[in-house]
């Protein structure tokens, strides 16, 4: 008799204490759930290895492979399956063993009965293990960084526009769309930095060199913009060279570590901060403190999350260390402010843009999905899996309070007199201050 899929949509929600609002189909052709329509998410168990999948590594884990190697599929709408109320949070937090141990046997005996068994499937190949050398290290940096950025500059460009900014946006204007909204961001990071002509400016993890584009053309500053992604540094030193820029910005690869020909008149880290690691924290503030001239600008933007970091250590791996960011940690705002102010730096402004990303997240969804089949040939059915999943679930992380946010946070270093240089309203030191054109 067909009854793998409602014997598996029950066994689900028994392990996650939700109702899943979501129609399965099961590899012997039955289904359960709500009657299927084209504005739910719809789950595709294509075959018994998805289960084993999910025995060998009961947590979030477990469930992304069998997404990204295809053993399990979700047509439709992929918000509505990760926005289910606290879904997500119950996968990433529990492991089979913490849960009610006659729960977890119940749903291990159905999924047994209906063929789970045997030895542990083969990770998909997109997944990063076994990696070498010490947590943030230089070496090991690099690794984490190369694993991320470095599958293909095209495919990038497929989600992220013509912008090539892979970063929150600042939407003005909702209306406006994802390009205005990267353009009007690196020009408030220009704007709170205090931009004039001929001041030099620190790029640390320039990308794909936008912003430093934008302050060399707009505010007629040189700069210095530093990656550790080789891709990166191609393209962007060849868009420079297309602007007629060469002679106002130098793109290294380099480790903001091993940066040695301060100072500069303003610092940006534009969505680099998250692999710096709590470890090396203080350093980072410290060197961008020594690099940094008196009276000197920072600008950190950086995803943080809501709550205080766990006591506990150990944690079950995840899919974003698997697969996304290697090593990339996620760290309170009140981290950072700390390592700043004991360093020296002065912080003079926090400005929270959770909406404005879940607004570009929006939008990079939409252009991948757009794009979906030449982002398949591009990269591979398995990786771009991996980022539509990751994508979907950032988005809905920013929609709601209390789990992701993101800051830009502004901080000075004081002259010896102890004066910032800063003017002492907003308005004022938000004025934008282009050269001429």
């Amino acid at each position: 008799m067909k009854s793998a899929a409602p014997r598996l949509l029950s066994a689900f929600e028994s392990l996650l204490g939700v109702p899943l609002p979501v129609h399965v189909r099961c590899w012997d052709g039955s289904e359960a759930g709500p009657p299927d329509t084209d504005t739910q998410a719809r789950v595709v168990f294509r075959s018994r290895r998805a289960l084993r999948r999910i025995l060998w590594a009961p947590n979030e884990l477990g469930l992304t492979r069998a997404y990204i190697s295809g053993d399990l599929d979700i047509d439709g709408d992929l918000y509505a399956l990760l926005g289910v109320p606290d879904l997500v949070a119950r996968i990433g937090d529990h492991r089979l063993g913490g849960l009610r141990p006659r729960t977890v046997a119940r749903a291990a005996a159905t999924f047994v009965r209906l063929g789970a068994v045997g030895p542990p499937p083969r990770p998909p190949a997109v997944e990063i293990r076994n990696r070498r050398g010490t947590r943030h290290s230089r070496d090991r940096d690099s690794e984490s960084v190369s694993h991320h950025y470095d599958v293909g500059n095209d495919f990038y460009r497929l989600f992220l526009g013509p912008s090539m900014v892979y970063s929150c946006g600042y939407w003005a204007d909702e209306k406006a769309g994802l390009d205005t909204a990267q353009l009007d961001k690196c020009d408030l990071v220009c704007r709170k930095l205090g931009l004039e002509p001929g001041m030099r400016l620190l790029d640390v993890g320039c990308g794909w060199g936008s912003l430093a584009m934008h302050a060399a053309r707009e505010y007629a500053v040189d700069v210095v913009g530093v990656t550790l992604s080789r891709e990166q540094r191609d393209l962007a030193t060849t868009r420079i060279a297309r602007a007629g820029l060469s002679d106002r910005i130098g793109i290294r690869l380099q480790d903001y570590r091993d940066i040695d020909d301060g100072p500069f008149d303003a610092i940006a880290s534009v969505g680099m901060a998250e692999h710096v690691g709590l470890v090396n924290l203080p350093l980072y503030a410290a060197d961008l403190y020594a690099l940094l001239r008196p009276g000197g600008r920072l600008l950190n933007h950086a995803i943080a999350r809501v709550r205080s970091l766990p006591d506990r250590t150990g944690r079950a791996p995840s899919f974003i260390d698997r697969y996304i960011f290697p090593d990339g940690e996620v760290l309170p705002l009140s981290k950072t402010i700390d390592a700043f102010e004991r360093t020296g730096l002065e912080v003079r402004d926090s400005e929270s843009l959770r909406e404005h990303y879940a607004l570009t997240l929006r939008a990079w969804v939409s252009n991948l999905l757009g794009s979906w089949d030449e982002a398949v040939r591009s990269v591979g059915e398995e990786r771009a899996r991996t980022w539509l999943l990751y994508l979907t679930a950032s988005a809905l992380g920013f929609e709601v309070p209390n789990r992701l946010t993101v800051h830009q946070v502004l901080a000075v270093r004081p002259a010896a007199d102890g004066s910032s240089a800063l003017p002492r309203t907003r308005d004022l030191w938000l004025r934008p201050t282009r050269a001429a054109t």
